[in-house]
């Protein structure tokens, strides 16, 4: 009877002894998950990630008993990565704080549809609101109140070449449509692809069409064809559409298995002439170790030089996130002149703050930055910015089949059927 009596406090003392270490490892893991912060992004290749990876060494320098996860997702210029969030949020299961560009995919995605919580106590808490330009804080804002934090600037209206072929051919940096053409024809004549386009993702192709827009009829008109005021049978955005089509004759018959960074690598590879990217080449280029001057070198897209087309990153807090209080501090780091000054310098961007130290930044961004406190500024279709998302995708779907039809009544007819149904001003 002892022998069984003690075989049974044995039984129990380790039975004990592991329900207890159980529920110590139940308690650790759930502390270790609560004092954590998921970060969501697609900031996965070339200077974008080591960018981002600057300002989480921000973080956790700042916030050393935190666990950051990077959840990050590739493809697309982040349109995989919007299909992943959105099935997310709708399923009540948002990360913490998520990557998205500031303007109308903000806003009409994620704020009129009640997601997100109003940053505007974290602004002044923090004494932001004088550290940003009012333009880019109206962008984040809806209804009076702020939603998200932008960490950065980039421009898209910027035209990269190959130096050493354009003096090869003793070619001249073009100015506008007409000289953009004449340097096309003569690279074609010497056997040269000229323009350089990606657009496995049809983003591209629209960021390159929002360009001609806005070279062939300016920023006023530009602006006015995205809020409903212009029709698309105006004479200047049918000259921009017959342009765009007229430059479809000079780009790489490829293109459709060339990704933007593909298009990039094979202007400072000396492969093709030129292409029209965001400012975020810039990172690339780094990341590549190419040499400016040498590999490859800049110019503002023809016929665009007085405008600026703005694309901002920011990063906001949906409700009912499982670590308010770590994503609070991840927003503290982004809003921070620190963390921004640890990010853009790498990503290839400018900072959204107007007190960064301007000395950690290179000769491109310096200009960027002088250029954007003076030039007009418009907002980007094909980065969500001057369009609603669901009116953008409808945009990629038609500017795709023009890239290869180059039909362009149907294009009118397109683009108008569209515009009659999201623009708000119809």
């Amino acid at each position: 009877m002892k022998k069984g009596l003690t075989v049974l406090l044995v039984l129990f003392c380790v039975c004990g002894l592991v329900f207890a270490q159980g529920t110590t490892e139940t308690s650790t893991q759930k502390a270790a998950e609560k004092n954590s912060v998921e970060i969501f992004s697609w900031w996965t290749a070339g200077g974008e990630a080591e960018g981002l990876q600057a300002m989480i060494d921000v973080f956790n320098k700042k916030n050393p008993g935190v666990e950051l996860i990077n959840a990050t997702v590739a493809g697309s210029a982040g349109s995989n990565a919007k299909a992943v969030l959105a099935t997310r949020m709708q399923g009540g299961n948002p990360p913490d704080s998520f990557q998205v560009h500031a303007g109308h995919e903000l806003i009409d995605t994620w704020v009129v549809s009640n997601h997100m919580e109003s940053l505007t106590q974290l602004f002044k808490d923090n004494g932001w609101m004088d550290k940003f330009p009012k333009g880019v804080l109206d962008i984040v804002s809806y209804k009076g109140e702020i939603y998200s934090v932008p960490v950065n600037i980039h421009r898209s209206n910027v035209l990269w070449y190959n130096p050493q072929i354009f003096r090869k051919y003793n070619i001249q940096i073009p100015t506008t449509m007409d000289e953009l053409f004449k340097v096309c024809e003569t690279l074609k004549q010497n056997g040269v692809i000229a323009f350089a386009l990606g657009d496995t993702s049809a983003w591209t192709a629209t960021q390159l069409l929002e360009n001609v827009i806005l070279a062939d009829a300016g920023p006023q008109k530009y602006l006015a064809l995205w809020n409903g005021t212009c029709k698309w049978d105006d004479k200047d955005i049918v000259k921009a559409l017959n342009d765009y089509a007229k430059l479809m004759n000079y780009v790489n018959p490829d293109h459709s298995a060339y990704t933007d960074m593909n298009a990039l690598t094979a202007v400072a590879e000396g492969k093709m002439a030129m292409n029209l990217m965001g400012d975020w080449a810039l990172g690339l280029y780094q990341q590549m170790n190419k040499k400016e001057g040498t590999d490859w070198e800049w110019t503002i897209f023809p016929g665009t030089k007085d405008s600026f087309i703005l694309i901002s990153d920011s990063f906001g807090l949906p409700k009912n996130v499982k670590n308010r209080e770590n994503a609070i501090k991840w927003l503290d780091v982004c809003g921070s002149v620190e963390g921004q000054d640890a990010f853009n310098p790498i990503k290839g961007s400018i900072p959204s703050r107007l007190d960064a130290d301007k000395s950690k930044y290179s000769d491109y961004q310096k200009k960027a930055m002088d250029d954007f406190a003076v030039k007009t500024i418009v907002p980007s279709v094909a980065h969500g910015s001057a369009i609603s998302e669901a009116w953008v995708t409808k945009v990629n779907d038609i500017v795709n089949v023009f890239t290869s039809d180059k039909d362009v009544n149907a294009a009118i007819k397109d683009f108008q059927a569209t515009a009659d149904k999201y623009a708000p001003n119809n």
